[in-house]
């Protein structure tokens, strides 16, 4: 249920993405989702991979410091409101969310919401009592 991300810790300067990303190309490692967050000093590359384990690994290799961090993927409607509505199920729960990205999904209408809080477990609880569709680490592994 739990999708593992990567998340690498950059300079924030020009360039910074191109490295980590050519070392995941040379050991075939596809990336299946990715955001970026920034501060004038450093920034916070998040990438979904179809190999998380091995993704760590060469990139610690090559000197980068990376965590796996704990996310979940939810279906959502592909059209104005899909969002909101998932949002109102976590608002009403009193759950704070750390981050969210979405993309959309090859399923005609449906886009995948990434989402990210400090309290998993009560997030996968509250979404799945009002029928949001989880989305499977394998799905999203594949997509």
């Amino acid at each position: 249920m739990k999708i593992k991300q990567l998340s690498i810790f950059l300079q924030n300067k020009m360039g910074s993405m191109y490295k980590p990303l050519k070392i995941l190309k040379e050991n075939n490692i596809n990336i299946r989702a990715m955001s970026m967050a920034d501060t004038s000093e450093f920034a916070i590359l998040r990438l979904v991979v179809d190999n998380p384990l091995k993704g760590k690994e060469v990139l610690e290799k090559n000197n980068f410091l990376v965590k796996i961090i704990d996310t979940i993927a939810v279906e959502m409607d592909d059209k104005p409101g899909g969002l909101t509505h998932v949002l109102e199920v976590i608002k009403d729960n009193l759950i704070d969310l750390e981050y969210i990205y979405a993309f959309t999904h090859e399923k005609e209408g449906k886009a995948i919401l990434l989402l990210h809080s400090d309290n998993m477990d009560e997030l996968i609880t509250a979404l799945s009592k009002s029928n949001i569709t989880l989305v499977s680490a394998n799905e999203v592994y594949n997509l």
